[in-house]
């Protein structure tokens, strides 16, 4: 009798197990790509952009440098007014004292004389004027004394205006010196990150940048000889003769520049009053067009007015450019120009 074995089922080989051979096989792909990719170094910039970079940072240590001179100017003449309010102070404290001395000795006479001493009453009075209206008071005293109460009077009112006057002066004082402390901080902020960035470069590479900044300025054996005559032939003349001098910002001379305090100082010379930064100097003189530029006019660039030099002709400026540059002679094209004011 034949046997009939039932049929084996048929084993079908799993997926399952090369499906997640093939996850993990690109799991791993995908974590060694991000691995390299997360390893490997960022792109260096290039010269161009790394000054590019420099003269960003140069561009805003300049609108800072100008925001600095306009704090330091407050400064300076807040101090100018409060110093001379605590003068008068204390003039009209020694006047008072007079008085007072003037005072105590008809107050002395009074009491020797066995008078009623009204004197001491009016100095110790809550409302000296009130006191000093009464009429008997004002008879029983003498012509010399009603004066000499009248005038302390007049010197407590002014004196008290005065303290007043010089203490609001000294709040400002104390504001201004902040503001231009924290100005001064900015300054020093975007110099040292520009120096920091110029320091990260190789010998070489400061020097190719140092050699594209010398590349867009004249040489320094540049001559004047321009249609310019009078003050501002004067004030160009004076420029020129600074030029090698380096730029500090807030110097007015005359060993070191900024931009403003080498246009200030020119002019100056040339017995011309300007205003102490490029925001003051925007409104010295009478505006002109870039194409009715003529020899001695101010030049400002940049959206800011954050720079300025005195035109030479030809396409050509001279001014202090940057911290870690020097006064020199430089292509009109080098920066955006903004506006231009003849002051002469």
């Amino acid at each position: 009798m034949a046997s009939h074995r039932k049929p084996r089922p048929r084993i079908l080989a799993s997926t399952a197990p090369r499906a997640a051979v093939g996850v993990t096989a690109a799991a791993i792909a995908s974590v060694t790509l991000l691995s390299e990719s997360a390893s490997a170094a960022p792109a260096k910039p290039s010269i161009t952009e790394v000054k590019a970079q420099i003269d960003t940072l140069n561009q805003q240590a300049e609108v800072a440098t100008q925001n600095y001179d306009q704090a330091k100017e407050k400064t300076d003449t807040q101090r100018d007014k409060t110093n001379q309010l605590l003068a008068q102070v204390a003039r009209k404290t020694e006047q008072m004292n007079e008085s007072r001395r003037v005072l105590g000795q008809f107050a002395s006479e009074q009491y020797r004389d066995g008078g009623i001493d009204q004197t001491v009453q009016l100095l110790l009075a809550d409302n000296p004027e009130q006191f000093l209206n009464q009429s008997h008071m004002v008879n029983q005293l003498s012509a010399t004394q009603t004066e000499a109460l009248k005038n302390f009077q007049i010197q407590q009112e002014q004196a008290s205006i005065q303290r007043s006057q010089a203490t609001a002066s000294l709040t400002q004082l104390t504001n201004a010196q902040k503001q231009l402390a924290t100005q001064k901080k900015t300054v020093q902020t975007k110099l040292a990150a520009a120096q920091k960035l110029l320091n990260s470069l190789s010998a070489a590479q400061r020097a190719k940048i140092a050699g594209m900044k010398k590349g867009k300025s004249s040489p320094a054996s540049y001559s004047y000889s321009g249609p310019a005559s009078g003050r501002a032939a004067a004030a160009i003349k004076f420029a020129l003769a600074q030029r090698g001098k380096p730029y500090v910002y807030g110097a007015t001379g005359p060993g070191s520049y900024d931009c403003s305090g080498l246009t200030q100082a020119a002019y100056g010379a040339a017995g011309v009053k300007l205003g102490r930064t490029t925001y003051d100097q925007d409104k010295d003189g009478v505006a002109v067009s870039k194409a009715d530029l003529q020899p001695g006019d101010l030049v400002f660039f940049y959206s800011g007015l954050s720079h300025v030099g005195i035109y030479l002709g030809n396409g050509q400026i001279v001014h202090a450019p940057h911290t870690g540059a020097f006064v020199e002679v430089a292509p009109l094209s080098w920066m955006p120009f903004a506006a231009a004011r003849r002051v002469a």
